[in-house]
Order: C-alpha cells, then sequence, then structure tokens
C-alpha cells in the first residue's frame, strides 16, 4: 500500500511510502524540530537516522540479545520470571499452541540506577551487561533530544515534557522480543503503548506495521535507525496534539524477528494528565488525569474486558 509523497514537508522529514524519516544531522535544529513535530501529529511514529548512537554499539545490543535467546531453556533460568510473580521483569515464554500472538520476551528496567534489578540482567552471554549499559547512556540521551523537541512544538520550555515524565526520574524500561518463524501467529496484536514514548531498534526482519487512515502500513527496515512511537502519555500531555500510534507486529514464516523496544514511563505514582498550559476555555481537557499506576490498570481491565 503507498502513500503519496508530501512535496511541502521540510528536508529533514521525507515521507517514504510508509512513514517518516527524520534526519537529526541536518545543520538546522528548526526544521529537525518541525519534522519531529509533523511526525508526531500526523502518524505517531518516525524513523531516526544519524542519530548519534554507534552503528557498531546498535549491532553489539542484537548480538547479545540474540545470543540469550538462543540459550537452552535451562539457561534462561536464572533470569525467569517466577510463575506466582507480579513483577513485569525477568524472561517470560509461553506455548505458541495456547496463544494467537507469540509471547517470548524478556524486560528489564535500565534506568534510573535505583530502579535497576541486576537479577534479571542476563550474566550470559558475558558482555550482555555491559553493552546494555552503553546502550542506554545513550537511548537516554537521545530520548531527552526528542522530548524536547516535542516540548518546542507545544509552544513549551524543551524542559517541559521531560519533567513531566520525572526528569531525571523517569522510567526506562527494555522488552527484547523474540518471533520465530511462524505464518500462524503474530507477535504482538494492535495496541497502542502505556508509555510516553518508545524508542525502537529492530534486525533485518521486516513486521512492524501502524494503523493510519483506515489501513495499515508496513514499517520500511532501514539499518541502524531508530524508531520513535509516540506513546498515550505524551498524547494525554499534548492534549491530543501528538498521536498515540496504533501498532502491531506480523511474524515471518521463515525468518526470525527481533526486536527492542525502550519504553520511556513515568514513576507510578506520578499523576499525568493536559498540561494546563494546554488548556482554557477554548481548549479543554480531553483526559482525565490520573497517576500513571491507575492508567495502567485501567487500561489492562479494559483490555481483558474487550
Amino acid at each position: 500500500m503507498n502513500v503519496e509523497r508530501d512535496q511541502h514537508i521540510s528536508p529533514p522529514c521525507l515521507l517514504t511510502k510508509k512513514i517518516p524519516i527524520v534526519d537529526l544531522s541536518d545543520p538546522s535544529d528548526e526544521l529537525v524540530a518541525h519534522a519531529v513535530v509533523k511526525a508526531s501529529e500526523e502518524w505517531g511514529i518516525f524513523q531516526l537516522v544519524n542519530h548519534g548512537i554507534p552503528a557498531e554499539l546498535m549491532r553489539r545490543l542484537q548480538e547479545v540479545g540474540r545470543q540469550f535467546f538462543e540459550l537452552l531453556a535451562s539457561e534462561k533460568e536464572s533470569v525467569t520470571r517466577p510463575a506466582d510473580s507480579q513483577d513485569i521483569e525477568g524472561f517470560f515464554s509461553k506455548d505458541p499452541k495456547k496463544l494467537k500472538a507469540w509471547d517470548d520476551h524478556l524486560i528489564h528496567n535500565i534506568w534510573p540506577p535505583s530502579s535497576i534489578n541486576y537479577r534479571y540482567w542476563p550474566n550470559n552471554p558475558s558482555d550482555y551487561r555491559e553493552v546494555t549499559k552503553e546502550y542506554t547512556r545513550n537511548v537516554t540521551n537521545l530520548t531527552e533530544k526528542i522530548v524536547g523537541y516535542l516540548s518546542k512544538g507545544l509552544g513549551l520550555r524543551r524542559e517541559a515534557l521531560q519533567e513531566c515524565l520525572g526528569g531525571d526520574k523517569a522510567q526506562y524500561v527494555m522488552r527484547i522480543n523474540y518471533d520465530p518463524p511462524s505464518d500462524s501467529a503474530i507477535g504482538a496484536p494492535a495496541h497502542t503503548d502505556f508509555c510516553g514514548l518508545a524508542l525502537l531498534v529492530s534486525n533485518e526482519v521486516p513486521g512492524l506495521q501502524v494503523f493510519k487512515d483506515d489501513h495499515w502500513f508496513d514499517v520500511e527496515y532501514i539499518n541502524s535507525a531508530v524508531i520513535v512511537l509516540i506513546g498515550d502519555q505524551i498524547m494525554r500531555m499534548s492534549n491530543g496534539k501528538y498521536k498515540n500510534v496504533l501498532h502491531r507486529s506480523i511474524m515471518d514464516a521463515k525468518k526470525t524477528r527481533m526486536s527492542w523496544p525502550i519504553l520511556v514511563e513515568p514513576k507510578r505514582g506520578l499523576v499525568v494528565g493536559p498540561l494546563p498550559e494546554l488548556t482554557g476555555d477554548e481548549n479543554p481537557p480531553k483526559f482525565e488525569s490520573l497517576t500513571f499506576e491507575d492508567y495502567v490498570y485501567r487500561k489492562i481491565i479494559k483490555v481483558l474486558r474487550d
């Protein structure tokens, strides 16, 4: 399915046949900010190129993740989530025969340091922790830059949205998804993300799709690109100016697909809602202000009921 190229988009934001691409190396910071804002308003998703995270580091991140999932089940037990645990962290796997969607993943917090439980960080492969820590340093810096552009697009201080996410206490959660070859299961059903935003990299196997204008669009694979997805919380903070993108993943019949989303979340007790600076008599709040914990609970209940 094709999308017509928009000739009026500024140079750093080029619509491919699918979704916008934003080049962070463009010398005009104003044009880059415009590209990020436009993509977030119209799509809720964009791909970042020349973003500053070393390609070799991204390759190593994918290598240690792949090596972990290729271990024997017994070798993954040290980080496996206990069956009776209420915690979301750890390795998790379900029998695909019992699911319409595949569900093999590893989740653990990567920032701030006070939130990290190394019990869920694999020791095998031996350089997993070193690589993940280095990637964390890079991705937190990139996140602050992107959130700064989004703040400017709302007419706010560059730090405004980052502060609303908790500042340096905002939670970064890494999830590694492992979808082996299958022609009968989907990787993840259609959903929007609970978080503020997600920064995702994947291996070369395509499968991510986004919903726009009543159609699903494939997300083109671009080597070393970072895919940014606007989540529910930034959509709510912006009072609907930025879209929370509906997306899903499709499994490949012949190849294993892996992805590494970093979910940037407020602390559980932080109240999130439309920012007062963006609302008034002519633009009343479109969403109720809730703690992030309450929001997640309500959404999970709704999903289960549906």
